[in-house]
């Protein structure tokens, strides 16, 4: 399965964080890529140092239009997986979407244009009440992968984590 994820829109400095933190998600959760039309630089730059560090390929790539993406990402067949509080509950679409092989899920910063839940193959909630857009993206992206994403290794990285019951342990990754 190829998952890539798009972020629409960005509340200057107050989605900063949050817009990090997608994007963070995004990576350590299985998606390939984040698109953004709406970005502070310093998100890019602060991906490429986690990427060094601790390895994966995952890119961000600014957008002009996210309408153009999406048009063209169902042109491709591409499923488009909305995030959405109003959508069905992603108990009931989980095991449809984790058959797809390419999607792109929507975050929404703010309020998402009406054509965008007219557009998506699927529009998820992760419950319905209002919650985190970080938290609903992981929990989609565990549920549709079965936690596999979490035995992928992530390619050329310098540090790796050895999991211990306490402590922390960290090594150089000499593979």
């Amino acid at each position: 399965m190829t998952i890539e994820v798009l972020r629409i829109g960005q509340r200057v400095v107050r989605d900063d964080r949050v817009t990090t933190h997608v994007a963070l998600v995004s990576r350590a959760f299985g998606a390939s890529k984040i698109y953004m039309n709406e970005i502070n630089p310093e998100i890019k730059e602060t991906l490429a140092k986690v990427n060094k560090t601790w390895g994966s390929s995952f890119e961000i790539e600014y957008i002009q239009s996210w309408r153009a993406l999406l048009k063209s990402k169902k042109i491709e067949g591409v499923k488009i997986v909305h995030l959405t509080m109003y959508g069905q509950n992603i108990n009931s679409v989980q095991s449809k979407i984790a058959k797809e092989k390419k999607i792109l899920i929507v975050v929404g910063a703010e309020k998402v244009p009406r054509d965008v839940y007219e557009n998506s193959d699927y529009n998820v909630a992760v419950g319905n009440q209002p919650h985190s857009e970080i938290s609903a993206l992981a929990i989609v992206l565990d549920r549709i992968q079965n936690g596999k994403q979490f035995e992928s290794k992530f390619e050329n990285a310098r540090l790796t984590i050895i999991p211990t019951e306490k402590g922390k342990q960290v090594v150089p990754d000499n593979t």
